[in-house]
């Protein structure tokens, strides 16, 4: 499933139809989605095994973060999705809920010969400066002082980074803007920001690509792109000093300081914790409070209700951290405020 994802994803232009690459002819959906990248493959996996289960379609678009928030702003899809969290106040203005769906993890790729991943070690003020461009070469002193005994070559270091508005993006320079002190001030953090250097790839999938072709590059992705297609990944200096890797366990330890009871804003990134991911974030789903089209809202909700129940191996499976059952809870009387034009929670229709 995850090959034919990424051949469409590169094939299509980033169109994914979920649960309809089963086979059957197009159909109206019940309910529609566009936005982050970053969880497209654990929704496609999750999609597929729903439409197998109750016969249901979901149709979501991987168009990034930025366009997902539009849409879902402009009304044109039922729901939205997106790394960044909205704020409360922005939610409000806009008639809004968001919920997180999975937790998972932003990590540096290269493409050096001879060298593989857990070997490259970085910081994020080093991280920062290569993408502000004061560190141009691979053997630049900073990184061969970080990696001692490293063949790092005498090579220009190639940066790749997303061309379009994605919350993979603003989980990056979130965290660049807390590490890196000239990163905040000259670039600061978005969906969408003034690269100081850089080539762009589309989604996290043209991201991978592009890293994969180009030798001496360096780039970063969601880690289910770096599986998929099985990337080099740099190790990454965390608060507590401690070079750790990404993967479930690293994923969990960052995200276990979240305050889901305050707000369902919440950015993970940078967090304490010696075994913690530095680069790890909840990606969230944007609704309406009152949306046009109750039953498509309803069908959105069953199927993110069921994958709460019966997704989370699936997601785990693919590295994305399963939020806990509390989370799942908090979440679910939070779809209480969704109400249908006569005041009906839309839940029980």
């Amino acid at each position: 499933m995850n090959r034919v994802v990424n051949r469409m994803l590169g094939r299509l232009g980033g169109a994914l139809l979920l649960c309809g690459l089963t086979g059957a002819a197009a159909v109206a959906q019940d309910a529609t989605g566009a936005g982050a990248t970053f969880p497209a493959p654990v929704y496609a996996k999750w999609a597929d095994a729903y439409h197998k289960a109750t016969g249901t379609r979901i149709n979501y678009q991987p168009v990034g973060s930025g366009a997902g928030i539009r849409q879902i702003k402009a009304r044109t899809v039922d729901f939205g999705a997106s790394d960044m969290p909205i704020k409360d106040e922005e939610l409000a203005r806009d008639g809004l809920l968001q919920f997180p769906t999975v937790i998972g993890g932003v990590v540096p790729v290269f493409n050096i010969k001879g060298i593989g991943a857990n070997q490259l070690r970085l910081t994020g003020a080093v991280l920062g400066d290569i993408y502000l461009g004061r560190i141009t070469r691979w053997n630049d002193a900073a990184l061969a002082a970080l990696n001692p005994g490293l063949p790092l070559p005498d090579a220009d270091i190639a940066v790749v980074r997303r061309a379009d508005g994605s919350g993979t993006t603003f989980i990056f320079t979130n965290y660049l803007s807390k590490v890196n002190a000239e990163w905040k001030t000259r670039v600061g953090e978005g969906t969408a920001v003034n690269w100081p250097v850089g080539a762009g790839g589309k989604g996290n999938e043209g991201v991978a690509v592009f890293v994969q072709r180009l030798p001496n590059s360096i780039g970063y992705v969601e880690y289910a792109y770096v599986k998929q297609n099985r990337l080099s990944f740099a190790l990454l200096k965390n608060r507590e000093g401690q070079f750790v890797a990404p993967g479930d366990d690293s994923f969990k330890a960052a995200a276990a300081g979240a305050d889901w009871q305050r707000s369902f804003f919440q950015i993970t990134t940078d967090q304490p914790g010696k075994d913690a991911w530095p680069l790890t974030n909840p990606t969230y789903v944007l609704i309406p409070r009152n949306p046009d089209k109750p039953q498509a809202a309803a069908a959105a909700l069953r199927f993110f209700d069921w994958a709460y129940a019966q997704g989370d191996a699936t997601a785990g499976e693919l590295d994305y951290v399963p939020l806990p059952d509390a989370v799942k809870q908090l979440v679910r009387r939070h779809w209480e405020q969704i109400k249908d034009g006569a005041g009906k929670p839309v839940r029980a229709l």
